[in-house]
């Protein structure tokens, strides 16, 4: 019997598809509730995002089952459009679509919240818009690159009540792109605005761009792999530093000196935090390839609280005494939905590695546009000493015997269980050319574990491939 692929993993998306910058939408349409994703969609390759947007869905109740419902908008200048956002108002559901790189941004509508969007008109709005519809009705927009604005929205949903304009509710990062006006400040903010309301807090995520060292998280240059979030108990102003929520700079491990180390190559971060049937979750994205213009969807159950002085945690939540007092960015992970761990015994894509660390050149994952349910990702430029790390994976009650690689060599692998210095539980022999080798396990393994394959390339100058692996 042929093996079943692991799909609805991290990215939760097939590993075909590039959707970054995506913002969760809970939408309940005749009778049927759904999570929805409008992302803008990595297609020019050469450059960000593409001149389409497709949305893609899943049932709340299972985060694993992505359905792509194909084209909902496209620019009508074929321009490439940034990162969109979506809301439902009295039965209509309103698009807000960045076209010309996001320098022109229009609101399009339709009656399904999957589109088509259609009769687009211009908006008073500025890059990466965030909408939100408040429970009394009244409706607000967030945006700005390198500078925030925020304002109430007119009933037509595309002009702006200019009394409410807030300039710089979010002192900004220092940047190139930053203008010089005074509102520079170490909350940091960079751009992908997403308000949000949060046990009646209005909560303003975003993406941080941190100008400062953070050693805990391997950080020692400007970086703007976060999405951070402040709240208030106003929609415009009173915002208060909330935390990180996300990091996507991969698992973070021990290093020299007591500095920490990132071990997946961070890049820009675009999404938002939803609560999805009774749980909450973090939607941001990754990159692959070697620049940012193959990025794809990720998600992560995080926790959100609020405190008895009404501040909102999210992300990685301390408790004491019953109580919420401290948050930091939730893991990076290859589970996402998959909250009890990859079933082990299905073929598993080194696509979905969450930690590449390790050997002379940098390794990535290779980008794959092959719409097919059984490709794969696989990671290249392996060199000596390189670690490709998934967290995490089920492997049952009863321990598998076997561990089988498609990769190619000449290589040793040294499969680790738990860290990346773990316990040895297989070494697998890989040839000089593609192929499916099969070794015994010298461990039993049971249950829910990270699994790391440390890879020993005896020339120097070799490089070695890692397409998919699976335990029998």
């Amino acid at each position: 019997m042929q093996k079943e692929w692991i799909k609805g993993a991290n990215p939760y998306m097939p590993l075909w598809e590039h959707v970054p910058d995506g913002e969760p939408r809970v939408f309940t349409y005749q009778g049927e509730t759904r999570v929805y994703v409008y992302g803008s969609h990595d297609t020019a390759r050469t450059e960000y995002c593409g001149t389409d947007y497709v949305v893609w869905s899943a049932p709340a109740d299972d985060l694993t089952d992505w359905k792509c419902h194909g084209v909902c908008y496209q620019a009508e200048d074929s321009s490439i459009l940034y990162a969109p956002d979506v809301v439902e108002k009295d039965g209509i559901y309103y698009m807000y679509a960045a076209e010309r790189k996001g320098s022109l941004i229009m609101v399009a509508k339709s009656d399904k919240p999957w589109g088509p969007f259609t009769d687009p008109v211009k908006t008073e709005l500025g890059f990466d818009p965030g909408i939100l519809v408040d429970d009394d009705g009244k409706v607000y927009a967030y945006w700005g690159f390198c500078k925030s604005w925020c304002a109430e929205l007119n009933d037509d949903m595309a002009t702006i009540k200019k009394e409410t304009m807030r300039e710089n509710p979010i002192p900004h990062c220092n940047a190139p792109w930053a203008p010089d006006d005074g509102g520079f400040g170490t909350d940091y903010f960079f751009e992908a605005s997403s308000p949000r309301k949060i046990f009646g807090k209005y909560v303003y995520i975003y993406s941080r761009r941190v100008n400062e060292h953070m050693p805990e998280l391997g950080v020692y240059e400007d970086c703007n792999g976060f999405l951070s979030y402040k709240w208030s108990d106003r929609p415009l102003d009173g915002w208060q530093w909330g935390g990180d929520i996300s990091f996507n700079g991969g698992e973070i491990i021990p290093g020299p000196g007591g500095n920490n180390i990132m071990t997946y190559r961070w890049g820009n971060n675009h999404g938002s935090v939803m609560e999805v049937n009774g749980h909450w979750y973090v939607f941001y994205h990754r990159q692959t390839g070697t620049d940012e213009y193959s990025r794809q969807a990720m998600l992560e159950p995080i926790d959100a609280a609020m405190g008895k002085d009404g501040r909102i945690f999210l992300g990685k939540v301390t408790y004491q005494d019953g109580q919420p007092v401290a948050s930091c960015p939730v893991e990076m992970t290859s589970q996402g939905a998959h909250i009890n761990g990859l079933d082990a015994r299905k073929w598993i894509s080194a696509g979905y590695a969450c930690h590449l660390y390790g050997g002379k050149e940098r390794a990535y994952i290779s980008p794959v546009y092959e719409q097919s349910d059984e490709v794969s990702a696989p990671v290249k430029e392996i060199t000596d000493g390189l670690t490709a790390g998934f967290r995490y994976l089920q492997f049952g009650a009863n321990t598998p015997k076997t561990v089988t690689v498609r990769a190619k060599g000449p290589a040793e692998i040294s499969v680790r269980l738990d860290s990346h210095d773990g316990k040895e539980i297989a070494q697998v022999n890989i040839p000089e050319e593609y192929g499916e080798t099969t070794a015994p396990l010298n461990s039993g393994v049971i249950g829910k574990h990270a699994v790391y394959f440390r890879f020993s390339l005896a020339d120097s100058s070799d490089h070695a491939e890692f397409d998919r692996f699976t335990f029998d």
